[in-house]
């Protein structure tokens, strides 16, 4: 996939098709039974309003020339509990419809968070955040509409225009043929627009992620943006982008409201023929025209444009529901890279040897990260990993986890290829702090208790203690039952990072893997934390990057790599006596000291 940011228009990768329809079908088929018992009581309801106008006919043509006044009331007494009836129907209409939609926005929701949980990290790296999130949230809830109210009453309303169609027809069917003149046009019309429609509304969702993604940005590097002073251009950005979703939006709402005028006019002009025609034949002969046939004839006119008009409307929200439901499907149908391959096995317990066979991996076609990386680490070895910004260190442990798939070569745990086992029984022997020290919102205990769900609070106590977090944590105001907002921000970034290890550490894994784990930390703190982690590592594989080179004096193995190749391989004193690129690193850093 490209990347994309959000100034970019995302294209489709699958076109959309009717297919998509039915697909959006089986999100409703548990609920068929229900629908159909909102469609039974709302046709009911409809049939029993298109007897008014038959009433009205029976009232002025046969009871007030007879003077029948008890047969006039009792007629009003009949229209007012066939008007109760129908209040109560679509008080249940309403209740029902707006449930069953939530239900099947809930699943559809459901499905786009489940799979975003299992698709790779390359899904995320090559989009803006906020697209992702405006698919999940705005996109799925600009279906609630057509699925709680859209589909009921188009059915609905497809009774009731059979219905109103057979009452005319047998009042008069002359007078329905001129009522009925006018769809043709209006079929002209839907068919002249609807491709331009739906260009229309694919653009609209185009700005729609786009100005959700510069948002999403804006937010999360405010304190960036605050520090270098941009909030003008950050608003002139802005401003461009909801703009061009303001200019899209008017030109898409514009194609919709194209059928609103139509309908009006040709109902108006069909209304007038009727009359114009009507009168003219009143008590003319054979016509069988009457003034209850015209005033009934009137009546059901108003009813019969009043259907087509809630077809044009969903027809209009079904266009607009295709450019949502195409991005919907494709977030769906967007492949799972990295996955448990056919026959994969769970990992048994892992003991700690890791091998790296001739290991190449690139992020982009043609762009190599890592060229033929080779090296073993027995069981309870500490490998550090150093070397400059962009060598491939992060990758390698990246690979380890199985967050990426190899271009070639092999990585074994115990002797076996970690491509043939189950990945999560993998991960879950791993204790993983990457670079993104990324607290969720919540308390410090549920933070750091992520890395083990099943840890009680002694446990993660016992880690916090390890890692040298409890005495800043006992200081909070609430202690390990202090809320963080979203990331952590309220702590500081050594104080985030401390909480990242202790969760990475709770997860008692064999395999340790530490990036960049004591970059944020002072030097009082991080001496202490070397001193609570040497019984941690014991007997334990664990891989270290870190630019503290002072961190890491003592490994078994230090890899420096660059250029996507380990260049020098050995321990702190092999590599020191060499005096080669590991040895410049280290005097760089301690030449001034």
């Amino acid at each position: 996939m490209a990347r994309n940011k959000y100034d970019i228009d995302e294209t489709l990768q699958v076109e959309f098709n009717y297919s998509h329809l039915k697909r959006l079908g089986r999100y409703i088929k548990p609920y068929r039974k229900d629908m159909a018992m909102v469609i039974l009581l709302t046709t009911l309801s409809s049939a029993l309003g298109m007897l008014t106008p038959r009433i009205l006919m029976e009232v002025m043509d046969v009871y007030i020339p007879n003077g029948d006044i008890k047969g006039i009331v009792l007629l009003s007494l009949a229209m007012l509990v066939i008007y109760f009836i129908i209040s109560v129907i679509l008080r249940m209409k309403i209740t029902m419809t707006s449930r069953l939609g939530q239900n099947i926005i809930h699943k559809i929701r459901s499905d786009i968070f489940e799979h975003l949980q299992e698709l790779p990290f390359s899904y995320y790296d090559d989009k803006p955040h906020g697209k992702i999130q405006v698919r999940v949230v705005n996109y799925v809830n600009s279906l609630s509409d057509l699925l709680s109210n859209g589909i009921v009453n188009t059915i609905t309303e497809l009774f009731s225009l059979v219905f109103i169609i057979a009452f005319m027809l047998s009042i008069n069917v002359r007078l329905s043929l001129i009522c009925m003149a006018g769809l043709p046009l209006l079929m002209i019309l839907i068919f002249i627009i609807k491709k331009k429609q739906r260009v229309a509304w694919q653009k609209l969702s185009n700005k729609s992620s786009n100005l959700n993604a510069y948002i999403a940005e804006s937010i999360n590097g405010i304190r960036v943006t605050q520090s270098f002073t941009r909030e003008q251009e950050n608003i002139r950005i802005f401003n461009e982008l909801s703009n061009e979703y303001r200019t899209t939006w008017m030109k898409a709402v514009k194609l919709n409201f194209l059928l609103w005028p139509a309908i009006s006019n040709i109902s108006t002009w069909t209304t007038s023929a009727v009359y114009v025609v009507g009168i003219s034949w009143l008590d003319k002969g054979m016509t069988g025209i009457t003034a209850g046939v015209l005033a009934a004839m009137s009546g059901y006119i108003g009813r019969f444009w009043q259907p087509v008009t809630t077809l044009a409307g969903f027809y209009n929200s079904l266009l607009t529901a295709i450019s949502y439901l195409e991005r919907i499907f494709e977030t769906i149908d967007e492949p799972v890279l990295v996955k448990d391959k056919e026959g994969a096995i769970e990992m048994p317990p892992i003991v700690g040897e890791v091998e790296f066979r001739n290991v190449c991996f690139s992020y982009e076609d043609g762009v190599p990260i890592l060229n033929n990386v080779s090296f073993k680490a027995n069981p309870g070895d500490t490998i550090a990993i150093v070397g400059p910004t962009g060598a491939g260190k992060t990758t390698i442990i990246n690979l380890l986890a199985r967050f990426y798939n190899l271009n070639s070569g092999v990585i074994t745990v115990d002797g076996i290829d970690i491509s043939d086992v189950k990945i999560k029984s993998l991960r879950k022997q791993m204790g993983i702090m990457l670079q993104d020290s990324f607290l969720f919102s919540g308390t410090i205990l549920d933070n750091i208790r992520y890395g083990n769900m099943e840890a009680d609070d002694e446990k993660v106590i016992e880690a916090a203690k390890t890692v040298r977090a409890h005495d800043f944590i006992e200081k909070l105001e609430n202690g390990y039952l202090t809320e963080v907002n979203e990331r952590g921000t309220r702590l500081s970034v050594g104080q985030r990072q401390l909480i990242s290890f202790a969760r990475a550490l709770l997860a008692d894994p064999r395999i340790l893997i530490l990036d960049e784990a004591t970059s944020s930390i002072d030097t009082e703190t991080e001496i202490l934390l070397q001193e609570g982690l040497k019984h941690l590592l014991k007997g334990r594989t664990s891989f270290i990057i870190a630019h503290r080179l002072s961190t890491i004096k003592n490994a078994t193995c230090i890899l420096y790599v660059d250029d996507g190749r380990i260049m020098e391989m050995g321990t702190h004193d092999e590599l020191m006596n060499k005096k080669g690129l590991y040895y410049e690193l280290y005097k760089s850093q301690y030449q001034f000291l």
